[in-house]
């Protein structure tokens, strides 16, 4: 796509007219604000807290807005497809619609699932107990890798950093029952209540299983002792953020030598993928899994792969073992008070495994061309705002801002769905087996995964299936890609304003673009090289606008009684995206037909809606749980700061809402973070 191009013509376009037709469309929520509040000092809650108040968050979600209902609003229509399928003619075995159909069908037929118990995973806990030797144990480990239970390390393709073009495969960390290293090291409260709790969960697991009770809680020591070693050799959230840390190329030799107890060999046969360039995510963890390769006797090894393999069949299993996994995870750490009802969840696992199968059908149901060529307009629209923008930076020497302007020239965008779809007919999915089929699908996810290693990277892929209510940035390949999913309202929508649809789906779209940019963004090159483009001095100034940043968001708390700040460094990305979405969106929205005007709509400026469509947007309710599980390992800030802190560092909400020096929602120049 010409994005130069594009974007002219919807210029032109919304200067022929198209503000008289803006009247007809659909506006901010008026009903969603809570006026009492004045926007200067919470805009947080004047853009959407009589919406947060008239709904609380459900017992099924971790949060709540306008913005989650859309995307369970998503889950209920894939229902609806997969209702029909299920209900109708059979269908050619291997179609998409066979395919989903059925695995929909033996997924809600909870009397055969809960009658089988853990019969279905015997056979693979039987494997498990035969291990006798070294040998075993590692044909054990391949056999498990397959099946999707990536422990102690994990394995797969991803692209070279230094030749992006090659897929290589990579060894990384995994292995982990709770979120991640700090849980098992820190001693924070929250942290030893996580702890205290994962260790009465994981017994009570092996005890569905048929572990007696003692042999089951000193199996759940064991476990936690196996994992605490793994967690300890980890590197953390933020310091995973630098890609620098997980680069480490090698071969097989080289790997090998890493760890001379394992043989790579035999386990690169079994996966299918031939010796070459290979990397190393974590060389110290590496360390630790040859060390309790040497050092950790069988029978823990053999405890610690049972329940791994529990673990990550749970939800796969009968209602007793879905309720264990949820109470722990979703319950005690996340603060969910319910699953949701079997049909949802039966519906995000046909999308999480049969995503493009099921894409296919949802794609001609709810997306339109029409909406697919208005969204490519408006990233047309925001890549050009972007370009202006980075033409114009005073603080950026000449050499830098050609390589920027050379990288933003590059990018690829990708919208709705594929334009090839994966091919799934090799999938056997039956009816009466949910067990069996999820197995079959995860398989088939590996290996097609595996099957990319050795090969140039194919940039039809999609890392997000079409029905997703997200978006993402990816470095390497350096594109941005929407799906469907999120391009419907209140994010998106034929039917609304300019003013709503950039200032929601519009800020996301600069957000995403401005990734290419951000503190991990900014290393790679135009055409995804991990490669340093920047001069000396541009670099220190980029440095020193990023410092601001981290520092503004480490003074932001999350809510509830303990003093429990956002992570500035873990978010960093994350806030750039947010900041710099909103200007360039912004930027972009200037020149459509309604920005340039300045007709009221609900006694509210064209501006004031802009800025008013994003606080309702992202304006989600949390849980004080969820907030805790977030600022520990959620690159994305909670969403109050994702309004709160953008806004204030944006002089223009401040003169649409007549802000004053020293409000709330105003920041002094000296205060004030501008990344881009």
């Amino acid at each position: 796509m010409n994005w130069r191009t594009v974007a002219a013509g919807l210029c032109m376009t919304a200067g022929m007219g198209a503000w008289a037709q803006q009247a007809s469309l659909k506006g901010i929520e008026i009903s969603d604000m809570d006026r009492t509040v004045k926007p200067c000092d919470d805009f947080y809650n004047y853009a959407n807290g009589a919406w947060r108040a008239g709904n609380p968050i459900p017992a099924s979600m971790d949060r709540w807005s306008r913005r989650w209902q859309a995307g369970e609003q998503n889950k209920e229509q894939l229902r609806k497809i997969l209702d029909e399928l299920t209900a109708g003619a059979a269908q050619p075995k291997g179609s998409p619609a066979q395919l989903t159909g059925d695995f929909y069908a033996a997924c809600t037929n909870v009397k055969a699932i809960d009658a089988a118990g853990v019969t279905p995973l015997k056979p693979y806990l039987a494997a498990i107990d035969a291990v006798h030797d070294a040998s075993s144990l590692q044909q054990e480990l391949r056999e498990l890798h397959a099946i999707g239970v990536q422990a102690p390390f994990g394995f797969g393709g991803t692209q070279n950093v230094h030749a992006p073009t090659d897929v290589i495969g990579d060894v990384g960390a995994a292995g982990l029952g709770l979120p991640d290293r700090d849980y098992y090291v820190k001693p924070e409260k929250r942290f030893a209540d996580a702890r205290t709790g994962y260790l009465v969960y994981v017994a009570k697991i092996f005890m569905l299983s048929g572990t007696p009770e003692a042999e089951a809680k000193a199996a759940a020591l064991v476990v936690m002792d196996f994992e605490t070693a793994l967690a300890k050799a980890s590197l953390d959230n933020v310091a995973l953020r630098d890609p620098h840390a997980s680069d480490h190329l090698t071969d097989l030799d080289g790997l090998q030598k890493m760890t001379p107890h394992f043989d790579w060999s035999a386990y690169l046969k079994s996966a299918e993928v031939k010796p070459g360039v290979l990397n190393v995510d974590q060389p110290a963890f590496l360390a630790e899994v040859e060390r309790q390769l040497v050092s950790t006797p069988l029978a823990q090894w053999k405890t610690y792969l049972r329940w791994q393999l529990l673990n990550s069949s749970a939800t796969m299993l009968s209602q007793p073992f879905v309720d264990a996994h949820f109470g722990f995870y979703e319950k005690e750490l996340a603060g969910v008070g319910e699953l949701k009802p079997r049909e949802t969840r039966c519906a995000e696992q046909a999308d999480g495994l049969l995503g493009e199968a099921l894409g296919q059908e949802y794609v001609k149901r709810y997306f339109p061309p029409e909406a697919k060529q208005r969204a490519q307009a408006m990233v047309a629209n925001i890549l050009s705002a972007m370009h202006d923008t980075l033409e114009g930076l005073e603080w950026m020497t000449a050499p830098t801002k050609q390589k920027a302007l050379e990288k933003l020239g590059t990018f690829q965008v990708k919208i709705g769905y594929p334009d090839k779809w994966k091919d799934y007919s090799s999938v056997k999915i039956e009816r009466g087996d949910y067990f069996g089929d999820s197995i079959a699908a995860i398989r088939f996810l590996v290996a097609d995964d595996r099957s990319t290693i050795g090969k140039p990277v194919d940039r039809k892929r999609w890392g997000m299936t079409p029905p997703t209510s997200n978006a993402y940035y990816n470095p390497l390949m350096n594109e941005i890609v929407f799906p469907a999913g999120i391009l419907q309202p209140p994010a998106f929508s034929m039917g609304a304003t300019d003013a709503v649809n950039y200032g929601a789906i519009g800020v996301v779209i600069g957000h995403e673009i401005s990734h290419g940019f951000d503190d991990q963004g900014a290393q790679f090159n135009a055409v995804g090289k991990l490669e340093n483009w920047w001069t000396a001095d541009d670099l220190k100034k980029f440095e020193a606008k990023t410092a601001c940043v981290v520092k503004q968001f480490d003074g932001f708390r999350i809510d509830g009684p303990e003093d429990i700040h956002i992570n500035g460094k873990l978010v960093l990305g994350e806030s750039i995206g947010d900041l710099a979405g909103l200007k360039i969106a912004y930027r972009a929205f200037k020149k459509t037909a309604q920005g340039q005007s300045g007709e009221k709509i609900d006694g509210y400026t064209p501006d004031q809606q802009f800025f008013i469509a994003w606080g309702q947007f992202r304006g989600d309710a949390t849980r004080v749980e969820t907030q805790k599980l977030m600022v520990q390992g959620d690159p994305h800030p909670v969403a109050k700061y994702r309004v709160l802190g953008p806004m204030s560092n944006f002089p223009p909400f401040a003169e649409a809402f007549a802000c004053k020096a020293g409000s709330a929602m105003t920041r002094s120049d000296a205060d004030r973070c501008v990344v881009w």
